[in-house]
């Protein structure tokens, strides 16, 4: 390299610490992309998401290829600035040596801890542009990439270790919720609070939202006709449940809209209630809150009673109460 102007190897030597930059804001940019957000921009076509979806797959092949190259320029950086410390200061130790220091601390400033820095604080809009190189200088670079991880996957072998897949990756409900509650500048107050409450469905039961036996409003099937007609006509519910005897005696539920289509001449008897009467619809104390919204669906119904494990009635529960949990109160 003697032949080469002195002005010449210095600039190669910016140029080499330009590449390794590049190498170094890529590397981490990659690492730092939010995966949930990439694969939302992946799924709506964004061409460098799918792009950078693909090299982060395999991960073992992406850093490959970005550490071999930020290794080979860091490499030749420090033989030309090792070049350009022998021309300046002659080849003594302490030339060699202050010249080492120096090409580590240009190694580390502008070509490690800067580009890092930049490339974790902006990993969206610098990653999904560079995946446009890394793909085709993958491509290239494949065979020399290819040689370096069989050694690699040699070493973890011997050492027993085996990197988990991307696939098994899953977020658990703890984490799922932590980024609900840290993602409040993109998802309103309101819709945050549904989201969390949803998550809380599986660990509330139908025991901590049903209406007590004691605050159930019910009709008795042996009651006078009149007295019929005017718990029927004061009722706060579309639906009243009807028990027989004793309260907790639950035999039908009824419809207050068919009540109206059999008592147009003012007459209610007990014998046209039971016409009209549905049979109750009884679940187990302890059924978890979302489990009930899905047996609802299921049964096609919105009203069940809870009762013990002795069958002995313990409250009522309607598909509204279980709404209610989810997005607060909405009636009376």
């Amino acid at each position: 390299m003697d032949d080469i102007p002195l002005s010449a190897q210095f600039i190669a030597l910016g140029i080499l610490l330009l590449i390794s930059a590049v190498f170094s804001i890529a590397e981490t940019s990659m690492m730092a992309l939010n995966r949930y957000r990439l694969k939302a921009l992946a799924r709506l076509g964004n061409r460098g998401a799918i792009i950078t979806t693909e090299l982060l797959a395999r991960t073992d092949r992406l850093l490959g290829v970005i550490l071999l190259g930020n290794n080979l320029v860091n490499a030749a950086a420090a033989v030309l600035l090792s070049v350009i410390t022998v021309h300046l200061f002659g080849a003594s130790e302490i030339a060699l040596g202050l010249g080492t220091l120096v090409v580590t601390f240009l190694i580390l400033v502008f070509s490690e801890i800067t580009p890092k820095v930049v490339g974790a604080a902006y990993a969206e809009k610098i990653a999904l542009p560079l995946a446009f190189v890394l793909k085709p200088l993958l491509r290239a670079l494949y065979p020399v990439v290819w040689f370096v991880n069989l050694f690699v996957q040699a070493l973890l072998w011997l050492l027993r270790l085996k990197p988990a897949s991307t696939a098994e990756n899953k977020m658990t409900p703890d984490e799922l919720r932590t980024l609900v509650l840290e993602a409040g500048n993109y998802i309103p107050k309101k819709h945050q609070s549904i989201l969390l409450n949803l998550f809380d469905l599986e660990s509330i039961t139908v025991d901590d939202v049903m209406t007590p036996r004691n605050q159930i409003e019910a009709i008795d099937i042996d009651a006078a006709p009149e007295i019929l007609r005017q718990q029927i006509a004061t009722a706060y519910h579309r639906r009243l449940p009807v028990y027989q005897g004793q309260p907790d005696n639950i035999i039908g539920i009824i419809l207050l809209r068919k009540v109206l289509a059999v008592g147009e001449d003012g007459d209610i008897s007990a014998a046209e209630l039971r016409k009209i009467m549905r049979e109750p619809y009884f679940v187990p104390s302890g059924t978890p809150l979302f489990t009930q919204l899905q047996q609802f669906q299921e049964h096609q119904d919105r009203l069940c009673f809870v009762v013990d494990e002795y069958g002995e009635l313990m409250g009522l529960l309607t598909l509204e109460d279980i709404v209610e949990e989810l997005i607060g109160e909405f009636a009376t």
